[in-house]
């Protein structure tokens, strides 16, 4: 039965929970097929008290339309339930495997509560306040390889008749290659979200409520109503979405990623009071404060299945942002555009010819890195070989707001398998560690790839290296050479000159030739966000990450070291007295606190490098010479 509702939200009355008793009956509004609200019959089971802590929830048996068949489908989240005309509450769970539609509402008021739309709009690191995180560059580096996803998993009710789960949210994606859905399955499932493959329907009609984050100048700054409205009044007159189509039961699509390749989640809304719109019944990713754009949607078929049917819905057109996402409903303002981050992808091959992709991201310190993964991984399992050796040269650069400087990724990868999710991984996890940090003033206005792909294993073994003389005076020069190797017999050398300063102390002087990561790993393996104070000393730091494909000649004394957290002059103490050692051996004060790595690094005097473009250089030799006086 089509319905006639947008009257009904104008003045909604709710149904005290105080009345509720087993035997009620009411109806509730979802929609089946297209975007026709229908009607379906509810009966009041029983409530249960204290369900999560201070919560109620509500038991009801479903029935009516294709649910005799189905059981409660994903994509129902967030249908309304009315009794005597009052809004109760909204689908939020149901049993799996169920063979009744059984199903636990979530009330109106906590979802209302979780809500606050009056509050300035911010990002989540505006809102965590000036810093948050302190991790580890490794612990960034498992998370995006999939081995500690700092994510919560949906809560789980268990009551007499099983456990009551929150409904998995369906996750719409399109042109996305089939491996990308298998790897990346379970840390969505993680999320909550069940993944659904190709079913998207094609492109949205309106792409207006999705803003580039450059066109607002700040992505995340503080916007009032009035000062967000005196923003976008510059902006020119677009296709316009459909607000009246958004009326309690209807599909809303939330996206993530749009453009070439298209990430949505749909679920149903609860809820309209003016412009403000609340839906699903649960969380979505549990994410507070965020800015995600949403859809009208239709529905294009119902999928009955054994564990938990499911809608296939096709986003139509842009309508608002989803701008708070909490325990008990997701909420957001209709006609509100939502500020995405342009995403490009590019890469070029000599065997497949140059493929370039564009995306809206999602604006999140968390969403944003992990989408963009997704998005690569995909580009790259659609352009490239996966088994088979390999090189994938990999340029990047993320543009910010407030003058900040860029953040340059570069980095060359080979393989013979698993290329494509190592970079992808790799890729983000700069952007991931910076975002992480917390910082208030950090918003991406564009981020940018580009790759440049080989069906050959470009590597160099540093095979050995060598002085040009032993023994040196303060002043002269000393000649440094390199012998590299390669697959079919390729040898190349590469030399460069180091001249001793004057008045240089006598001994020995070390240096060390190796590959960039084995430079790296002392210096930013136990990196932490902590030991970095402003926005602009963290960039710098990650982008003086060593290149893989370069020889780095280390020049180095036998004497004890420390790098410390907030850079020196020179960026290490070298030397210091055993009172001041003692001090820097503190963890919180040295990256290199570790006593043995410590004098194994040595003091450094110089770092030299030699490029060697397009080949991983692997490896590492040290060669001495002795400084007489």
């Amino acid at each position: 039965m089509l319905l006639c509702v947008p009257a009904l939200s104008l003045a909604q009355a709710f149904f005290p929970l105080n009345d509720i008793r087993p035997g009620l009956r009411g109806v509730g509004r979802t929609v089946f097929s297209g975007d026709r609200v229908e009607e379906f019959q509810v009966e009041i089971l029983g409530v249960l008290h204290n369900a999560g802590p201070k919560q109620i929830l509500i038991l009801a048996r479903l029935s009516g339309g294709p649910l005799a068949e189905t059981g409660i489908l994903q994509g129902m989240s967030g249908s309304p339930i009315y009794i005597d005309g009052k809004l109760l509450g909204a689908v939020a769970l149901g049993f799996p495997f169920s063979k009744d539609a059984i199903a636990g509402i979530q009330p109106i008021e906590p979802m209302l509560e979780d809500s606050n739309l009056d509050s300035p709009i911010a990002t989540r690191s505006d809102q965590q306040g000036e810093r948050r995180n302190a991790a580890s560059w490794n612990w960034y580096r498992s998370v995006y390889n999939f081995q500690a996803l700092p994510i919560a998993s949906n809560s789980r009710l268990s009551t007499p008749y099983g456990n009551l789960d929150p409904l998995l949210v369906p996750l719409s994606l399109s042109g996305f290659t089939s491996a990308t859905l298998q790897t990346l399955a379970a840390p969505f499932r993680s999320l909550g979200l069940g993944l659904l493959a190709g079913i998207s329907g094609g492109p949205l009609i309106s792409n207006r409520l999705t803003t580039p984050c450059a066109e607002l100048g700040n992505c995340s700054s503080v916007l009032t109503k009035p000062r967000l409205a005196a923003r976008l009044s510059s902006q020119s007159p677009a296709m316009p979405a459909n607000p009246s189509a958004v009326v309690p039961g209807s599909m809303i699509s939330v996206g993530l990623l749009t453009g070439d390749m298209n990430i949505t989640a749909d679920g149903t809304v609860t809820y309209v009071r003016g412009d403000r719109v609340y839906a699903f019944g649960h969380r979505f990713l549990d994410a507070g404060s965020v800015e995600m754009p949403f859809a009208h949607s239709e529905v294009v078929a119902i999928v009955p299945n054994l564990n938990s049917s499911f809608k296939l819905s096709s986003p139509r057109a842009w309508v608002g942002a989803i701008l708070s996402d909490r325990t008990n409903a997701i909420s957001g303002l209709i006609g509100r555009p939502a500020h995405t981050i342009p995403l490009s992808v590019t890469v070029h091959s000599s065997s497949t010819g140059t493929h370039q992709y564009n995306f809206q991201v999602v604006n999140d310190r968390f969403l944003t890195p992990f989408i963009t993964q997704t998005a690569l991984f995909s580009v790259l399992d659609a352009t490239e070989r996966s088994l088979g050796p390999g090189t994938l040269q990999l340029t990047g650069q993320v543009v910010w707001g407030a003058g900040l400087p860029p953040l340059n990724i570069r980095d060359t990868f080979v393989s013979d398998s698993g290329l494509i999710q190592q970079v992808s991984a790799d890729a983000v996890v700069p952007l991931a560690f910076v975002l992480g940090a917390g910082f208030g003033t950090l918003h991406p206005r564009n981020i940018s790839f580009h790759l440049e792909a080989s069906e050959s294993k470009r590597q160099l073994r540093l095979s050995q290296a060598w002085t040009s003389t032993h023994d040196v005076r303060p002043g002269d020069s000393v000649e440094i050479t390199a012998l590299l190797e390669g697959e079919d017999g390729l040898e190349m050398s590469r030399s460069i000159s180091y001249r001793v300063p004057s008045g240089a102390p006598a001994g020995a002087v070390n240096f060390t030739i190796s590959d960039g990561n084995t430079l790296n790993f002392p210096e930013f393996a136990g990196l932490s966000q902590s030991s970095l104070h402003t926005p602009g000393e963290l960039i710098r730091t990650i982008n003086a990450f060593r290149d893989s494909d370069a020889v780095y000649v280390r020049v180095w004394r036998q004497e004890p070291s420390f790098t410390i957290s907030r850079p020196s002059p020179s960026g290490e103490i070298s030397d210091p007295p055993p009172s001041v050692a003692l001090v820097l051996s503190d963890p919180s004060n040295s990256v290199t606190s570790n006593a043995a790595l410590t004098l194994t690094r040595g003091s450094q005097i110089a770092e030299l490098s030699i490029a060697t473009p397009g080949y991983v250089v692997t490896g590492a030799k040290t060669v001495q010479v002795e400084v007489k006086e």
